[in-house]
């Protein structure tokens, strides 16, 4: 059974200029010791996908339509009382910029007890004891010096420790981790991921794992879910997903990245065109302008949904059918 779910999520923008259509009918599903690869260009919806789980998203968005569901409970269903005793102890989420998702005026020391004080009754000085062991446990050098410290006076890499900490702090059911490798170097990148996988094998949790660097989520993710413009475009295992894509948008953006057997004067091949506005998106293909395989049926018809397409799901009237790298684009 899924211990998260989202069933056609919608979450809209209204603005002046018109309706933003952030994410647009996207189903996915988080089993214990999962980990899902969400992937997909800046501006996808990946973001607004994870802040609509947790039911955090900001002005004006507001889910539209669609349910999360936690364990069967409806999230968006329940008061903001019963709500916050989810977040952080059962479902909990690494933030994209590090810095920004700290509070700037409290020490890091508090911002580590308040999530511990807030879901155990715990006297100061446990709390105290157990944020320090968190922070040592991240890697962090000198953790009494880290928790007297301010979020400007550390680095980035040390702030997504930090949050990586807070995170983990009660060993949540559920890691939305958001980028949580953006700002860190390879090495960093490296340590970042062994915790992530640690929580999961210690806990049992789900990992929403959320990025556009291909490379991580071949490393990590157990299935990928393709996303573009506010939809999920392909879902499948990670091993098939990568290769045997059938999706045009995934085939390209798998033969954009740079390979061992290619020559160092080649130039890598580009999706053309740039990814559709979400303002008043049209009822069509939102990849239709940038495909190489579009036909009649694509120009005429209503924007596909997933359907089954051997072991993957694809939302598209003409799939790849052959390995990406044997297959040329028209």
């Amino acid at each position: 059974m899924a211990v998260l779910e989202t069933k056609e999520l919608q979450t809209h923008f209204r603005t002046r200029r018109g309706l933003i259509k952030a994410v647009n009918g996207v189903s996915l599903a988080l089993e214990p010791g999962q980990v899902l690869g969400l992937v997909g260009e800046s501006g996808a919806g990946k973001t607004v996908l994870a802040l609509s789980i947790l039911n955090l998203v900001p002005y004006p968005g507001r889910i539209v339509g669609g349910d999360v569901l936690f364990d069967g409970r409806s999230l968006l269903r329940l008061s903001a009382k019963d709500l916050r005793t989810i977040r952080g102890k059962e479902i909990s989420m690494v933030s994209q910029d590090p810095v920004r998702g700290l509070n700037p005026v409290m020490s890091i020391g508090p911002q580590v007890e308040e999530m511990l004080t807030s879901h155990l009754p715990l006297s100061k000085r446990e709390a105290r004891e157990r944020a320090l062991g968190l922070l040592e446990q991240m890697g962090l050098p000198d953790a009494k010096r880290i928790a007297a410290a301010y979020p400007y006076q550390l680095s980035g890499g040390m702030c997504q420790r930090v949050m990586l900490a807070i995170a983990m702090a009660l060993n949540p059911r559920v890691l939305i981790a958001d980028e949580p490798t953006s700002a860190l170097d390879v090495t960093l990148q490296a340590e970042m991921l062994t915790e992530i996988r640690q929580l999961k094998e210690r806990c049992g949790a789900a990992v929403l794992f959320i990025s556009h660097d291909l490379g991580v989520i071949a490393q990590m993710a157990d299935e990928v879910a393709v996303m573009y413009a506010g939809a999920v475009v392909e879902r499948g295992p990670a091993l098939e997903i990568f290769r045997r894509p059938a999706h045009p948008y995934t085939w390209g953006l798998l033969r954009s990245l740079p390979r061992l057997d290619q020559r160092r004067q080649e130039t890598l091949p580009t999706i053309r065109g740039a990814p559709p506005s979400l303002l008043n998106l049209p009822d069509e293909c939102p990849f239709l302008p940038r495909c190489h395989k579009a036909t009649s049926e694509c120009r005429t018809s209503p924007n596909p949904r997933l359907q089954p397409a051997g072991v993957h799901q694809v939302a598209c009237y003409n799939p790849v059918r052959h390995d990406w790298g044997q297959e040329a684009p028209a």
